[in-house]
């Protein structure tokens, strides 16, 4: 094998999730995952500090993307319109081979406390990233934790419902339906800005 492949933080995660699926969270070290992964320990903890932020290894993608979509939005286009383009860039982010993975990373979080902490906080980490550009960008404060609230949520669970889809569903219809239920809910956020 040569010393060096490519992607290892994607080998890392599919090591990782074969390894959680044949004999559990809990039983699989560190160790065992870089050595699926073709890699050695050292390797893996210079990617992640521990075996948990193997999963979560796209919050900082994620958080990027939402900060730079609200930065990079034209002056004319409403709060509403900007929240949108973020979450069509969040969903066009995504390649099929997520649906599965997605899938086994969820399942994974319904049985282990740490996993769901750690969910919980990526969740939390891009809702504050989304609510703070959006009043960057001049969107009063309490507006912008609502529409940063239920778009992060919106996007969610539209993600959790695609991953058992059947294969070849499309994310976007999943988001728009769970986003638009919320909006609904929340009384209908309307642009701030005529």
């Amino acid at each position: 094998m040569a010393r060096w492949q490519p992607d290892p933080r994607g080998r890392l995660l599919r090591a990782a999730l074969d390894l959680f699926a044949e004999q559990g969270y809990d039983a699989t070290t560190a160790a065992q995952i870089a050595e699926r992964a073709g890699l050695t320990k050292a390797t893996l903890f210079r990617q992640f500090p521990d075996k948990r932020e193997i999963l979560f290894q796209g919050q900082a993608a994620t958080v990027e993307t939402v900060s730079r979509v609200v930065r990079d939005a034209p002056a004319d286009r409403t709060d509403v319109e900007v929240v949108d383009d973020v979450l069509d860039a969040l969903v066009a982010a995504h390649v099929p081979e997520q649906q599965a993975i997605g899938a086994a990373i969820t399942a994974l979080t319904v049985t282990h406390e740490a996993l769901r902490e750690r969910y919980v906080y990526k969740r939390f980490v891009v809702t504050e990233a989304l609510g703070a550009a959006l009043q960057e960008r001049g969107v009063p404060a309490h507006r912008a934790t609502v529409l940063a609230g239920t778009a992060v949520r919106g996007y969610w669970d539209g993600f959790e419902r695609w991953t058992v889809a059947g294969a070849g569903a499309a994310l976007g219809p999943f988001v728009r339906e769970e986003v638009g239920a919320l909006r609904a809910a929340a009384g209908s956020p309307s642009p701030a800005h005529s």
